[in-house]
């Protein structure tokens, strides 16, 4: 994934704590992937720096198509915390949230995501077997619709979060 494609998403850069939990995020991906699941992590913090909830990608190990780990996360996280508290907290995801954990953070009214590699870099791994394809939709899409701001910023850390992928797709 060398060299720079003008059609692909820049990368930004991220503050230090930013940065640390985004790296926290990515360590679940690969935890996910030693498990037998497909790479994916995500934590979510409160505005304090508190670390509210950890989860990585389950599909594998539960057979759940939906345990993906953004919705895992927000699943955990939002019967311990009302709304009004998830608005200041942030979801740190390994890769660009799907439609499916766009709508997740959506209805769990966190106010804020920073991730990793983007969706569009996500496919070159992906490939174009069916049963690995996403709807292809950006998450900015989905926050766009919210009646709430949902701040998102994206992708950052791209080589750390794409490791993580290296060999995890059947081609």
């Amino acid at each position: 994934m060398s060299g720079i494609d003008a059609s692909l998403p820049a990368e930004v850069a991220l503050s230090e704590r930013d940065g640390r939990y985004l790296r926290q995020a990515i360590a679940m991906a690969d935890h996910a992937r030693e498990r037998g699941n497909r790479p994916f992590g995500a934590v979510i913090v409160a505005a304090d720096g508190t670390v509210l909830q950890e989860a990585w990608n389950a599909n594998g190990e539960t057979g759940d198509c939906t345990a993906h780990a953004e919705t895992s996360a927000v699943r955990q996280v939002s019967p311990r915390f009302s709304r009004d508290e998830l608005a200041g907290a942030t979801l740190y995801s390994s890769g660009e949230p799907c439609v499916m954990c766009a709508g997740a953070i959506f209805w769990s009214n966190i106010g804020r995501v920073v991730y990793g590699i983007d969706a569009v870099r996500l496919r070159v791994f992906r490939g174009e077997r069916l049963d690995q394809r996403d709807a292809e939709l950006s998450c900015r899409d989905v926050f766009a619709a919210s009646t709430h701001r949902i701040e998102c910023i994206g992708p950052a850390l791209i080589a750390q979060a794409s490791a993580s992928h290296e060999g995890a797709w059947k081609v």
